[in-house]
């Protein structure tokens, strides 16, 4: 998960001072530049949130095994909960995925999303950003108690205590006929269909940083043709 940082850019230029003038005049090659940045600088102000290149995020924390997705994966997973909550306003979770919803709120603003995250650095999403402990999945405020129609979950650790507690706090989100994500390892595979009844997409999950864990996909419901659909039985 990347994110777009805002920059504050200077123009050097050189000024010619006229001793008749009594207001300094810039260069031909200062004006120049001048046009040039402002121009590049209006080009920004009027792209869409979609038309940004990268998202720039908080560096990785590998202790708190923190690994943002490469940008592929980032777009395709958020214009897949989009398509969720197309039609129907929908309040979508995302568990321990701030790349998820950094790229969410990039595409559309208005989307009403929660992130919950143990990193407190995330803290400068302001009311969006709640406070979350895998080690105790529901000590959540109670509002959000069966609040979300919509939830994506990427569990820290690929263990299955950790798996079991974050399917915990899903069943605490989730409204009834939710929709549900998971990202996390290969390995999970038999543990998420036991204890979500998830099924793999052939969709591949990918982080900028190269992992060693081949990284899966999972949702309760088949996609269809996004995410190239559920993957077969062999």
């Amino acid at each position: 998960m990347e994110g777009v940082a805002d920059r504050n850019v200077g123009v050097g230029v050189d000024v010619d001072v006229d001793d008749d003038e009594d207001a300094p005049t810039l260069s031909s090659q200062a004006l120049a530049a001048l046009q040039e940045y402002l121009r590049e600088q209006n080009q920004n102000q009027n792209q869409s949130p979609a038309d940004q290149s990268e998202v720039a995020l908080v560096t990785e924390d590998w202790r708190l095994s923190q690994f943002w997705y490469d940008r592929e994966t980032a777009e395709a997973v958020a214009n897949e909960v989009l398509a969720l909550c197309s039609g129907t306003p929908s309040r979508v979770a995302c568990i321990a995925c701030p790349t998820l919803y950094a790229y969410l709120k990039r595409i559309d603003p208005c989307v009403s999303v929660q992130l919950l995250e143990y990193d407190k650095r995330f803290e400068q999403y302001g009311s969006d950003f709640t406070f979350y402990d895998y080690n105790k999945p529901e000590e959540l405020p109670t509002e959000m108690k069966h609040a979300y129609q919509v939830i994506v979950a990427d569990p820290p650790y690929l263990s299955g205590e950790c798996l079991e507690k974050v399917a915990q706090t899903i069943s605490f989100l989730s409204q009834s006929n939710a929709y549900l994500l998971l990202l996390t390892g290969e390995v999970q595979k038999d543990r998420a269909a036991e204890l979500l009844g998830l099924h793999p997409c052939i969709f591949r999950p990918k982080h900028s940083s190269k992992l060693g864990n081949e990284f899966r996909l999972f949702t309760n419901y088949d996609p269809g043709t996004r995410l190239g659909g559920w993957e077969q039985e062999k």
